[in-house]
């Protein structure tokens, strides 16, 4: 199973109004082990950021000036993300942004290219109610060193959470997982089906098989051979 862990940083908090991302960082994850195979753009938005966002990321006007703009890196990055699984913390953000950049090229939504969305927040809301879920209090909790981290970069933060959705997927125990949420506008159903995993099948020996055996005499003797499976049998 191919995952990409997606983030973005933007000129700022609406898309509707204007905004525009500002760099993409895309990690990969093929059956939950990070392949190393990441992609990462800076973007000239053709605007300013807003001075609150500036303080977010630290990436200046003046930086993005010679930079691609989005048009110019579409064809990549969508066929970097045909196909795949998409990991987003607080997907609604980054999923709007991406899909007003596609609208304003005439192209259809990034939902439409992809297999599904998973929203890591709506995740951690589920499994720490009542607690901080932001990237910095996940990555404490759960022992992911974000040392490095002073501002928001697109690149990072999607490593960042690449290791704390592994860690917050690691004992899952059930097939399938749903988790039942309101992802807001532009948000898609959280699912994880673990049928996808292939799982490995370890079969006794001889020895372990006659262990067994001998249990379950020992058990249809005690009960007087009425345990079901010698009945059924």
């Amino acid at each position: 199973m191919r995952q990409i862990v997606l983030d973005t940083e933007t000129t700022g908090l609406s898309a509707e109004n204007g905004d525009r991302i500002i760099e993409i960082g895309c990690v990969e994850l093929l059956h939950r082990k990070l392949t190393g195979f990441n992609l990462h753009h800076y973007v000239n938005p053709g605007r300013d950021s807003h001075e609150d966002a500036l303080k977010v990321h630290g990436i200046s006007n003046e930086f993005l000036r010679d930079k691609p703009r989005f048009a110019e890196i579409a064809d990549e990055l969508l066929a970097y993300l045909e196909g795949a699984e998409l990991i987003i913390h607080n997907a609604p953000f980054d999923i709007a942004f991406l899909n007003k950049e596609l609208e304003l090229l005439g192209r259809p939504p990034v939902t439409s290219v992809v297999s599904g969305v998973i929203d890591s927040l709506v995740m951690a809301k589920e499994l720490f109610p009542g607690k901080r879920n932001g990237l910095d209090a996940l990555c404490d909790r759960l022992g992911v060193d974000n040392s490095g981290r002073t501002l928001h970069g697109a690149l990072l933060d999607a490593e960042l959470l690449a290791d704390v959705y592994i860690n917050m997927t690691r004992g899952q125990d059930a097939l399938i997982m749903d988790l039942e949420a309101s992802p807001g506008e532009g948000g898609e159903v959280v699912a994880v089906d673990l049928r996808r995993f292939e799982l490995p099948v370890l079969l006794a020996n001889e020895q372990e098989a006659q262990a067994h055996e001998a249990v379950l005499a020992e058990i249809d003797k005690a009960s007087k051979g009425r345990t079901v499976w010698r009945q059924a049998a």
